[in-house]
C-alpha cells in the first residue's frame, strides 16, 4: 500500500483503481466502481499558494495543469479535457521550457490560489440552540461544558443564544442590564417574515413588499443584529449570565408523558434569523440535544409514553408514524441552510434516541459535526466540544462557503458524490444517468468542511469500445481535476486544484495490470459508503447478499485457480486482505443494524461518509495491539484467539477503545499488585496500553469512547463482538485461559472455504 499512501500524501486522493479498466463492460466485470476518496482541503507542509489567478480553458473551465500539452513557439496551451487550444495572456509572455510557471511543475499536481487582494476579515457566527427539557444534573453538565467553550471563541466571532423546550425562546443578549427573550410557541413552524416583524426588525423602515430572502443582508441594520449576536469578547459576562440562569423546561411532565420538545421549531428561528443577519457567511447552528423531539415540526414521537419511539424494524415495516413527515421538514431546513452558506452542528447526549436518523440530512448536507454521547458530562461530549474551538497546529481548520467542481476526460462521467455536501445542480455532459449519493450534477455545495472531510467521488466508464492501437498507445490516460474554493480558516478566499492522471487499460491481457492498480483499502471505504447509501435508499436491499456477490465475482475474475478445484485458489497480495475487509464489513455495525438504534446507525454512517481511508478501515476492520511479559506491544489478529488470561489487548474500533485485561491480569490488578515496588513491571505493563489509548483518543475527532474491561466481565461483549469467531459455542478446540464467541455467525475460516469453493465454479 506504500505507493497509494505517498499518491494521497502528494494529493490527498486515493483511487479503488489506479490502472482503470477502459471500457463500460470492463468496469462492470471489475465490481467495485472507479472511485476517488478526496479530501478536498487536507493539509501539505509544502503546498505551495500562489498569489495569482489562475488561468482557465476557455471551453471547459479547468485550470491550466502539469498534464497539458505545450507549445511554447505558438505560446499555446491545450487542455487535456477537451483538447481545446488557448493562447497564453501577456503576464506569461516569457514561458518557455527553461522558464516554467508553478502550476506547470509535474510535482505540483495540487496547488492552491489565493487572491492578491487583503484577506476578507472571517467573522465566524456561533448560534447556541440548547435544549432545556433535561433533568437538573444534565442541565449542570451542559452549562459547566458551554461556559467553558465560550472562553475558547475567536474575539471576534459572534455569538446568539436560543433555548427551547415547550416553548422556543430567543434571547436578546446586546443589554445586559435588561436582558429581553422573544418567545415562539413550539408546536408550529414560524415563518422568516413573520419572525422578524416580531423581532422588531422592521421598526425603522418598510416591510420588503416581496418577502425575506437569504442572498442580501436584507437592509437589517447592525444594531438590530447586534441585539442577538455579539461578539465573544463582549458578550461573554451576557451569556454566562443566562447559562446561570437557566432552569429546566419549567411546564409539568404528567407521569405517562415524555418531555414537551420542540427542536424543528427551534432550529427553524435559528436558521431564519442568520438567514436575515448573515446570509453567505460561515454560521454555524450548534444543537445541544437531551432527548427527542415531541412538539410541532420534525417531531420524532408523540409525549405519550405508551408509543415508542421507532426502532429499525419499524422503519422496515413503514410504521414510523412521524417518520417521513420529519424528514420531510428537515429536508426543507437543509434546503435553507445550504442556500444561506450554514452549518448544522449536532451534539446528541441522551440514553434515549433524540432523532440523529431524521437531522441526519441537514447534518449531511452543510458539513456539519455529529457527536453521540449518553450523557453532556461524558468525556465523548465535552472533549469532543473543547476540540471544536481548538485554534493552531490541533484545531480542525474550520473553512465555510466551499464549491467543489470535478472535471474529467469525456471517457469518464460522474455518478455522484458520497459525503458531506449538497448538489448546486449544475447539468453538463460529465454527469451520469446512474445517480449515487448527490448526483446529476458536476458542482457540489460544502458550506461548512474541515481538514479532515472527505468525500468519495464514483465515477462511470462510458466508452463501448476499445480504440485502434495507434489511437490507445498516443491517449491511454485518464485525466481528473477537482476544484474546491472555499474561504480559509483565516479568511481568505481559496482555490484548491488537484489534477490527477491514471493510465487506463482493457482487453485480454489487462488484468494483471488492473491488479497491479488495485487498492484495497481504498476498496473497502467505497464499499462501505455505497452499501451505507443503498441500505438507506433501496426498498428490500438485502446487503449481505450484495456484498457476498461483489467479493465472489471479484475473486472469480482476479483469483488464480483451475476450474472446479477450491484447493488451488489464490490471490494476488494486492486483493488479498480485501476478503478479510468484506468479512468484517458484512458485521459491521454499518450493516447489521441488530442492537442498534436507527439514530446509532445514522450516526455510525455519517461518520463513515466524512472520514478518509485510513479511519474507515480501522471502522470497518479495527485494529488490536497484544501486551504480555512475553514481548513488547504488537499487532495481534483479530480474532476470539487473541484472547489470553495473561494478556492485555487494545482494540482501536474508532469509535470505541477498549483496554481489555485477560483474567489472570485482572486477578493481579485486583490484588493490588501494581502498586508494590517489587512488581513495577506489571505497573508499566498495565500503563503501556493506557498511553497508546490516551494518544488514540487525543488525535481523533469525535472523540472515542474509552472502554476498560475484564475478561469474562459484562463490558468485554465491546471486545467479543469485533472478533472472529473462530472458536465459538458451534466449534471444538477452547483453549485454556481463552475465551469463546456465543454467536452462530460462522467464522472467517468457514467464510474463506465457502468463497473459495464458489468463486473456482
Amino acid at each position: 500500500m506504500a505507493e497509494f499512501m505517498e499518491l494521497e500524501a502528494q494529493d490527498g486522493v486515493r483511487m479503488t483503481w489506479n490502472v482503470v479498466p477502459g471500457t463500460k463492460e470492463e468496469a462492470g466485470n471489475c465490481v467495485v466502481p472507479v472511485s476517488a476518496i478526496y479530501t478536498p482541503i487536507k493539509p501539505f507542509p509544502n503546498m505551495l499558494v500562489l498569489t495569482y489567478a489562475p488561468l482557465r480553458c476557455r471551453n471547459c473551465s479547468s485550470v491550466l495543469n502539469p498534464f497539458c500539452v505545450m507549445d511554447f513557439a505558438a505560446k499555446i496551451w491545450i487542455c487535456p479535457f477537451c483538447f481545446h487550444r488557448s493562447h497564453f495572456p501577456a503576464h506569461y509572455a516569457s514561458v518557455s521550457e527553461e522558464n516554467l510557471p508553478a502550476e506547470l511543475f509535474p510535482q505540483y499536481t495540487t496547488i492552491e490560489y489565493k487572491s492578491p487582494r487583503e484577506a476578507a476579515c472571517l467573522q465566524s457566527v456561533f448560534m447556541f440552540v440548547i435544549d432545556t427539557s433535561i433533568i437538573e444534573e444534565e442541565m449542570a453538565f451542559l452549562k459547566s461544558a458551554l461556559s467553558q467553550a465560550i472562553g475558547l471563541f475567536p474575539d471576534n466571532s459572534l455569538v446568539g443564544l436560543i433555548t427551547f423546550g415547550t416553548l422556543v425562546h430567543l434571547h436578546e443578549i446586546g443589554f445586559s442590564t435588561a436582558p429581553k427573550t422573544y418567545v415562539f410557541k413550539g408546536s408550529k413552524d414560524v415563518p422568516k417574515g413573520q419572525l422578524l416583524e416580531q423581532m422588531g426588525f422592521f421598526l425603522n423602515k418598510p416591510k420588503p413588499l416581496t418577502g425575506v430572502i437569504a442572498g442580501a443582508r436584507d437592509g437589517l441594520s447592525s444594531d438590530s443584529i447586534a441585539r442577538f449576536l455579539l461578539p465573544a469578547s463582549e458578550c461573554e459576562f451576557a451569556i454566562n449570565s443566562v447559562l446561570e440562569e437557566l432552569q429546566k423546561d419549567p411546564w409539568p411532565i404528567p407521569a405517562d408523558q415524555r418531555a414537551s420538545r420542540s427542536t424543528g421549531t427551534a432550529l427553524s428561528v435559528a436558521a431564519s434569523l442568520l438567514g436575515a443577519c448573515f446570509p453567505g457567511s460561515g454560521a454555524r447552528i450548534m444543537a445541544f440535544l437531551g432527548g427527542p423531539s415531541t412538539e410541532g415540526p420534525g417531531a420524532i414521537v408523540s409525549k405519550n409514553l405508551s408509543e415508542p419511539i421507532r426502532s429499525h424494524k419499524d422503519l422496515d415495516k413503514d410504521s414510523a408514524p412521524h417518520y417521513h413527515k420529519a424528514i420531510k421538514f428537515y429536508e426543507t431546513l437543509a434546503k435553507q441552510l445550504v442556500h444561506q452558506g450554514h452549518v448544522l452542528d449536532l451534539f446528541a447526549c441522551a440514553v434515549d434516541q433524540v432523532g440523529v436518523a431524521e437531522l441526519k440530512v441537514v447534518v449531511e448536507r452543510t458539513g456539519g459535526f455529529v457527536v453521540l454521547a449518553e450523557s453532556f458530562g461524558h468525556s465523548v461530549f465535552k472533549d469532543t466540544l473543547r476540540r471544536v474551538f481548538q485554534s493552531g497546529d490541533k484545531g480542525l481548520g474550520l473553512s465555510s462557503n466551499g464549491i467543489f467542481e470535478v472535471n474529467c476526460s469525456k471517457d469518464l462521467k460522474i455518478q455522484g458524490v458520497l459525503g458531506p455536501c449538497a448538489s448546486l445542480e449544475k447539468r453538463s455532459p460529465l454527469c451520469s444517468d446512474t445517480i449515487i449519493g448527490q448526483g446529476n450534477t458536476s458542482a457540489w455545495k460544502m458550506c461548512g468542511l474541515d481538514q479532515a472531510t472527505t468525500l468519495c467521488l464514483v465515477f462511470d466508464i462510458v466508452r463501448k469500445d476499445i480504440p485502434d492501437a495507434t489511437v490507445q498507445s498516443s491517449s491511454s490516460q485518464f485525466y481528473f481535476q477537482f476544484l474546491t474554493f472555499y474561504q480559509h480558516s483565516s479568511g481568505e478566499m481559496r482555490l484548491r486544484v488537484t489534477t490527477l492522471s491514471r493510465r487506463w487499460v482493457a482487453g485480454p491481457g489487462s488484468i494483471q495490470d488492473l491488479i497491479s492498480g488495485f487498492d484495497q483499502d481504498a476498496a473497502a471505504a467505497a464499499m462501505a459508503r455505497l452499501v451505507s447509501f443503498k441500505m438507506e435508499i433501496e426498498a428490500e436491499f438485502d446487503p449481505i447478499r450484495w456484498l457476498d456477490k461483489a467479493l465472489i465475482h471479484i475473486c472469480s475474475r482476479f483469483g488464480d485457480y483451475q476450474k472446479d478445484t477450491p484447493s488451488s485458489f489464490s490471490l494476488s497480495p494486492r486483493f488479498s486482505i480485501f476478503p478479510q475487509f468484506m468479512f468484517h464489513l458484512r458485521r459491521s455495525q454499518f450493516v447489521q443494524v441488530f442492537n442498534n438504534s436507527p439514530d446509532e446507525t445514522a450516526y455510525f454512517r455519517m461518520i463513515l461518509n466524512r472520514e478518509n481511508v485510513a479511519n474507515s478501515v480501522v471502522m470497518i476492520q479495527p485494529s488490536l495491539i497484544s501486551y504480555s511479559f512475553q514481548s513488547v506491544p504488537e499487532p495481534a489478529l483479530l480474532d476470539v484467539t487473541a484472547i489470553a488470561a495473561d494478556r492485555i489487548l487494545l482494540l482501536d474500533s474508532y469509535f470505541t477503545v477498549v483496554i481489555f485485561h485477560g483474567s489472570t491480569i485482572a486477578q493481579w490488578r485486583k490484588a493490588g499488585y501494581h502498586d508494590q515496588p517489587e512488581h513495577q513491571a506489571f505497573a508499566q505493563l498495565l500503563q503501556a496500553p493506557r498511553d497508546d489509548a490516551d494518544a488514540i483518543i487525543k488525535e481523533r475527532f469525535p472523540v472515542p469512547r474509552l472502554v476498560i474491561c475484564d475478561q469474562y466481565g459484562s463490558q468485554a461483549r465491546f471486545l467479543l463482538a469485533k472478533l472472529n469467531p473462530s472458536a465459538s459455542c458451534n466449534s471444538d478446540g477452547h483453549r485454556p485461559g481463552g475465551d469463546i464467541i456465543f454467536t452462530d455467525d460462522v467464522s472467517f475460516e468457514v467464510f474463506l472455504d465457502h468463497l473459495q469453493r464458489l468463486a473456482v465454479q
